[in-house]
């Protein structure tokens, strides 16, 4: 039994024509198609959605049956250690950033005060 239907080759075919002269053009952004891939994949959508016989997709959107709900692998748990540490080190760097500005702006407001209890101006 033949997976694509007549409708899907005859649009796989207007749109690799289409895209030899230049014509064919991408979605939203309307940029010009030079993938044969690409053109391949425009024909088979338009046949898709003219109710002709073609197979889903492959690469759809993940569903929940899908998921992995189970355990990682040693490379996957590698992998999470690494960017944990990255964060933390980055997270490091932050705190002391602000602790040091927190320290230099008390020094500033407390030699204020004594200058002012003392009525003496500084220079």
């Amino acid at each position: 039994m033949a997976a694509y239907g007549k409708k899907a080759s005859d649009k796989v075919e207007k749109a690799m024509h289409e895209k030899k002269k230049g014509k064919l053009k991408s979605g939203k952004s309307g940029k010009k198609v030079k993938s044969r891939k690409q053109a391949i994949a425009i024909g088979l959508s338009e046949a898709r959605a003219e109710g002709g016989k073609v197979p889903a997709k492959k690469g759809g959107k993940k569903t929940a049956s899908k998921k992995s709900g189970g355990r990682k692998t040693a490379s996957k748990k590698t992998a999470s250690k690494k960017t944990g540490a990255k964060k933390s080190g980055a997270a490091r760097k932050s705190t002391a950033k602000k602790s040091t500005a927190k320290k230099s702006t008390a020094r500033k407001s407390t030699g204020r005060k004594t200058s002012r209890k003392t009525g003496a101006k500084k220079s």
